[in-house]
């Protein structure tokens, strides 16, 4: 099943939909009961958001309306519509990371990069559903049910950020942030049909993220184009003192110069991103946009990066170690859900019990799994093992870019599957084998839409992914904007 498209404004872009706003063309009280009438329409079946903030948007959008008709100034996403992954934090509303165990948390505080969208004028219309605490690639892992495909209602919209790519796929808002500690922007992205972007790590404050993967995490855009993920990225990005990872570069104005001239590009093909194990359509996909750079006087470079299958087992003893080290707050007593007290029972058990009723399946595989290679004769093993990889991982990556500018490969080897496919935990965390390597080096990497497959009779979109060295978001995104533009000749 497919969704009947929606366009509650005359263009589907962010920043054309702020230009809008603020030549009064609409106002913001009109763009927001817009996007309500459309979310009401199409929400009780992709089932994207878990919380609406209805009065808190009009509350915005009538200050934004009055600000206007002073004269005074807007901010560069003034009137924009943005939904915000339930993991996190707002001041108002819930912030539930989809789990039980949260069900009726209430931050007192905003993250930093709510403060900056509210900043910049944009209009924050909801909290969007994920797998829960952000460990999943199908959006299936949620609390309050699995999020829908708008491409085609049978199938996930990936994951774990895949109420945020529903929500832009199906023009219910105009962007979304997600979060990403391994492919968790991009993966759901590609299968929703939308640009998703992980900047480099430290470059966005994760200050009001739940924390999944510390030395993993990063916050990013949802967008219907690169220009747009470009001007959301630059409202977010930048210092914060409130956590010391980020870093005190500036933040550049990215396509202040439109995007990538192709005939300067150097672009990497790696040769483990394209094989058979991949979807048919997915090599198709990428070949055409290979051949586009090329047709383009792009410089096409094959190069090697031989870890990239490594990537998911190192990911899944670094990740979990350090998820079972944050998760270790949630036990019922100082924060989320607590079982009843049983008489007689040991504290022991009430954290048992507690977190055996707040978790789900896949959090609590995650914890004891982290837990189990950060134990006393497996340390060493696994975990220390790990971080060795991951050093080698980097190097990878440095060497691979003294060859070219970006790389260029699929963001996932299949497109979206059927809700309830019943994956293997293993065969679900393949889904990222292209993915995980960027947060586990650190860098940043976007995914754009590529183009539509043939799967069991239906047209489904898939995504291509480009990586860039640390910090260089800006020649990344003017090089996924060439390429945006290619693809849509």
């Amino acid at each position: 099943m497919k969704m009947t498209d929606s366009k509650p404004d005359s263009s589907n872009d962010l920043l054309a939909r702020v230009d809008d706003f603020k030549s009064g063309r609409i106002s913001a009280t009109e763009r927001v009961e817009n996007a309500l009438s459309t979310i009401a329409g199409l929400d009780p079946t992709i089932n994207a958001f878990h919380d609406l903030l209805a009065e808190e948007a009009r509350s915005t959008a009538k200050e934004l309306d009055a600000t206007r008709e002073r004269g005074d100034d807007l901010g560069p996403l003034a009137g924009s519509i943005i939904a915000i992954k339930d993991n996190i934090c707002m001041n108002v509303g819930r912030t539930t990371c989809s789990s039980r165990m949260l069900e009726e948390y209430r931050s007192p505080f905003d993250a930093t990069v709510i403060e900056r969208l509210r900043a910049a004028g944009a209009i924050l219309l909801g909290k969007t559903n994920l797998d829960e605490f952000a460990m999943g690639s199908s959006s299936e892992h949620c609390a309050w049910g699995p999020v829908r495909n708008p491409h085609a209602t049978d199938r996930v919209p990936g994951g774990s950020s895949g109420g945020s790519a529903a929500a832009v796929a199906a023009d219910c808002v105009d962007a979304a942030l997600g979060s990403d500690t391994g492919g968790s922007i991009r993966q759901p992205a590609a299968f929703c049909g939308t640009v998703g972007f992980k900047p480099t790590y430290g470059r966005v404050s994760r200050h009001g993220l739940v924390a999944f993967g510390s030395s993993l995490d990063q916050i990013g855009p949802l967008s219907r184009s690169v220009r747009d993920a470009a001007a959301i990225y630059e409202a977010i990005a930048g210092l914060d003192p409130a956590d010391s990872t980020t870093s005190d570069l500036e933040v550049a104005n990215c396509l202040a110069s439109g995007p990538a001239d192709p005939a300067r590009l150097r672009v990497g093909i790696p040769r483990e991103h394209r094989n058979d194990r991949n979807h048919a359509g997915v090599n198709e996909v990428l070949d055409h946009a290979v051949d586009r750079l090329r047709a383009a006087g792009a410089t096409i470079v094959d190069v090697d990066l031989p870890l990239t299958r490594q990537g998911v087992s190192t990911y899944y003893v670094i990740a979990p170690a350090e998820a079972s080290s944050n998760l270790t707050r949630f036990d019922g007593i100082r924060y989320g859900h607590r079982a009843e007290s049983v008489p007689g029972e040991g504290l022991e058990d009430l954290y048992a019990r507690t977190r055996t009723e707040g978790f789900g399946d896949e959090v609590r595989r995650r914890i004891l799994l982290g837990t189990y290679v950060l134990s006393a004769g497996y340390y060493d093993a696994y975990y220390k093992r790990a971080l060795q990889v991951r050093r080698l991982i980097k190097q990878e990556y440095d060497s691979a870019f003294e060859q070219c500018d970006v790389l260029l490969g699929p963001t996932t080897p299949t497109p979206a599957f059927p809700i309830g496919a019943d994956l293997d935990p293993v065969s679900m965390y393949l889904n990222d084998v292209y993915t995980v390597n960027s947060n586990i080096a650190g860098i940043p990497a976007l995914s754009i839409p590529a183009g539509l497959v043939d799967e069991d009779g239906e047209k489904l979109p898939v995504g291509v992914h480009l990586q860039a060295p640390a910090f260089a978001e800006a020649d990344l995104l003017a090089a996924a904007a060439a390429l945006e533009s290619l693809l849509a000749d």
